[in-house]
């Protein structure tokens, strides 16, 4: 299988769990100030709208900085957190139905030289993109690029044939949201297994 952008009925679709799940090993790929850089997804957690405490969207709150979560399926949602970190979210499910997938983790692949240039480092080790807010610098991204969408050519997602085994992607509770009382314990946070992703940094 080749490489494949992801198209509108992938993010389309109402289970926002499954939709993270199959987004490990996902690449998110970005086209920023005339550089290509990517990494593979490892870690993403899932928004489930307006019945989810943690959620932006909980209760059925739209505010300005939240109405991009209500759009269609296959748009980025990029927030300011801590008023340093840009978070990057994929929108998903139909238009009002504010879903949203928060990107946590990837491994770079594509555009090295640019990714370890924005980061200031001289190597590629676990800590260039491995949380929200490294990886949206590492990939270039900030929150003038939230409400883009996905199937334009800034930012995008694509299907390069990796697929892992359900065993191998674990689940546990989101980071950061204790806030959200017992949905703060919601099993909505996957990722890859360690040790395989142990390996693709030793390519």
């Amino acid at each position: 299988m080749g490489i494949k952008k992801l198209e509108s009925d992938f993010y389309l679709r109402t289970n926002v769990l499954q939709i993270t799940s199959e987004l490990i090993g996902k690449f998110l790929v970005t086209n920023i100030d005339g550089q290509l850089t990517s990494g593979m997804i490892i870690e993403a957690e899932a928004y489930n709208g307006v019945i989810d405490k943690a959620s932006h969207a909980y209760g059925g709150k739209r505010t300005k900085r939240n109405e991009i979560i209500y759009a269609d399926g296959g748009t980025s949602y990029v927030y300011l957190c801590y008023g340093i970190h840009h978070l990057f979210n994929v929108v998903t499910n139909k238009k009002d139905t504010p879903h949203a997938i928060l990107i946590r983790g990837v491994v770079p692949v594509d555009g090295i030289d640019a990714i370890l240039e924005r980061r200031m480092q001289d190597t590629v080790s676990k800590k260039t993109a491995s949380g929200p807010g490294t990886l949206s610098v590492a990939l270039g991204i900030n929150t003038s690029h939230s409400g883009l969408s996905l199937d334009d050519n800034q930012i995008w997602l694509e299907d390069r044939g990796i697929v892992f085994k359900k065993k191998d992607i674990l689940t546990s509770p989101r980071i950061g949201v204790d806030y959200a009382g017992e949905d703060a314990k919601l099993p909505y946070r996957f990722r890859l297994n360690e040790d395989i992703i142990k390996d693709f940094y030793k390519k």
